[in-house]
């Protein structure tokens, strides 16, 4: 990816509360090495938005393949086949440096965490779970990144970026309202609640460990931590294999190469360059975009209060994320 060192630290002493913007970088640049500070300014935004749109995705093809899934199979089909993809982009990146003592054990414990638990925990809630209500209790998460991130990475607790949170949860809301067929159980949305904590814990996690290893052999990585973790669910994975149509084992392996194996690695990159909870605020785009997909791609006609919810969405990324020049 980079040789860029980075501050993990993106709040100075003398400015508590002052959060830079996602396009602005707290890097040191080696000696010799040329940085065009445009180039820099476009990769964050760039590399966020990448993740943000195939994560939007990653609806779409959960719903298409967890009919013929179980949870345990499609989080293992899943970061199996993202973790041969990473091993192939870190190949050609040529940027594998493993790291040690406790930077590695925390590498692998995230991993089991980010790649495991959270995908088991999300695939088995939305047995049941509608759509609408998985992403609202997914959406917790960016909530929950951006008071971990204030109290625990010093990032502080900058108004315009409560406020854009605010704005894109009620977003959220709206969508859930919209798409909610009512179908849920205390279990499911218990599970939906583990996996927005795991999901924001293990970013607060990620951004520790990146000044200690680069994102994408973190990225690698962890993917593998998970997929070791989930190799239980191997004799299920070939027996569902077996029988699964065509259009259902297409869609885990774009679960694995897309929104897995490359969106991980845009996020990484993205964690490293800037703080932890204006690009957690970033996600919040996700899901007016998988609105969007579930209509061009399902014929899954998104109502009023949905189209409204996406804007209010899109909204409170824009207030949380961007600088007023």
């Amino acid at each position: 990816m980079t040789n860029t060192t980075v501050d993990s630290r993106q709040t100075p002493p003398h400015a508590a509360g002052k959060v830079s913007d996602m396009s602005r970088t707290a890097t040191t640049v080696p000696p010799g090495t040329p940085v065009a500070p445009g180039t820099r300014r476009f990769l964050v935004p760039a590399a966020a938005a990448v993740t943000v749109v195939l994560w939007g995705s990653a609806f779409i093809g959960i719903r298409s393949a967890g009919f013929d899934y179980s949870p345990g199979a499609l989080a293992l089909g899943r970061i199996l086949v993202g973790t041969i993809t990473l091993t192939v982009m870190a190949a050609l990146a040529r940027k594998l440096r493993l790291p040690r003592g406790r930077t590695l054990v925390g590498v692998i414990v995230w991993g089991v965490l980010w790649f495991g638990l959270y995908n088991l925990a999300l695939n088995a809630a939305e047995r049941t779970l509608d759509a609408g209500t998985a992403s609202l209790l997914v959406g917790l998460a960016p909530i929950l990144i951006a008071v971990f991130a204030g109290i625990s990475l010093g990032e502080g607790f900058p108004a315009r970026l409560l406020l854009g949170i605010g704005i894109a949860f009620a977003g959220v809301a709206g969508i859930a309202l919209a798409t909610s067929s009512g179908a849920s159980s205390g279990v499911s949305v218990a599970l939906g609640l583990a996996a927005a904590v795991v999901y924001a814990g293990s970013t607060i996690l990620q951004k520790r460990l990146l000044p200690g290893v680069d994102s994408l052999t973190m990225t690698w990585l962890g993917c593998l931590a998970g997929t070791v973790a989930c190799l239980p669910f191997t004799p299920v994975l070939l027996d569902e294999l077996a029988v699964a149509p065509t259009s259902a084992t297409l869609s885990v392996v774009y679960l694995g190469v897309f929104p897995t194996a490359i969106a991980f690695a845009t996020w990484g990159f993205a964690l490293t360059r800037t703080t932890a909870g204006r690009l957690g605020a970033a996600t919040y785009a996700a899901a007016p975009l998988a609105v969007l997909m579930s209509w061009a791609l399902l014929g899954e006609v998104p109502t009023p209060v949905a189209l409204v919810g996406g804007t209010l969405c899109l909204t409170g990324v824009l207030v949380a994320t961007l600088r007023l020049r």
